[in-house]
């Protein structure tokens, strides 16, 4: 039911490509558009944001805060602002991934940090680490001079 309700605090780490300088909340409206989700007027509502945490190189990761949930919107929202998530092969910047993949990156730079929200009166926080095959990626990036 909070997932349900948006009651549910979601974060996520993403490396996205460039280099994202500032926090910026992105609130443009998602639609279906044949088989990618596009940035469309007559969209759904979606509210995404970003906030640096690091810059490694040509990278730079992200965390990022979803008020809404819809499909593919933290891809299809860092893509438009002209900084895809690394690794994604549907809104991405592809020679960017080939890049990548020779560092080791197998799938797309996108990982469920955290979760918090109110049950049976008291706050619950669940937090992941960043996974040792997303942070392998990390470590070879700034193995390359890249910090």
């Amino acid at each position: 039911r909070a997932f349900r309700e948006n009651k549910v605090e979601k974060t996520y780490l993403a490396l996205v490509a460039g280099h994202w300088r500032k926090p910026r909340t992105v609130k443009l409206a998602l639609a279906r558009n044949a088989h990618k989700q596009t940035v469309a007027v007559q969209g759904k509502p979606a509210v995404s944001r970003f906030e640096p945490q690091s810059t490694i190189g040509d990278y730079t990761l992200v965390a990022v805060r979803i008020a809404t949930g819809r499909t593919h919107q933290i891809r299809v929202h860092a893509a438009h602002c002209g900084h895809p998530v690394a690794g994604d092969r549907k809104y991405g910047d592809f020679k960017a991934n080939r890049t990548l993949q020779h560092l080791g990156l197998r799938r797309i730079f996108l990982h469920a940090s955290r979760l918090a929200f109110e049950w049976r009166g008291g706050r619950q926080n669940f937090e992941a680490p960043l996974p040792h095959e997303l942070q392998t990626v990390i470590s070879a990036l700034n193995a390359r001079g890249f910090c």
